[in-house]
């Protein structure tokens, strides 16, 4: 008797992503959908602290005046 495994939250995620991808391009392996989520994660961080250090900024002229 074979017991079911069950993946991780990230897996299962990952799972369902390379799924959903794979039937829109016509297939990509799971390497290249990491690559893919690391690189639009960076991106994101970068944008987000690039956004937090502008914020930070304009506090700093506002209060200089």
């Amino acid at each position: 008797m074979r017991l079911v495994q069950k993946n991780s939250e990230p897996d299962r995620l990952l799972e369902t992503l390379s799924n959903s991808v794979a039937v829109v391009s016509g297939g990509l392996n799971r390497s290249t959908l990491v690559k893919a989520g690391l690189v639009a994660g960076g991106l994101a961080a970068l944008t987000a602290g690039s956004a937090a250090v502008s914020s930070i900024r304009r506090r700093m002229e506002a209060n200089d005046s």
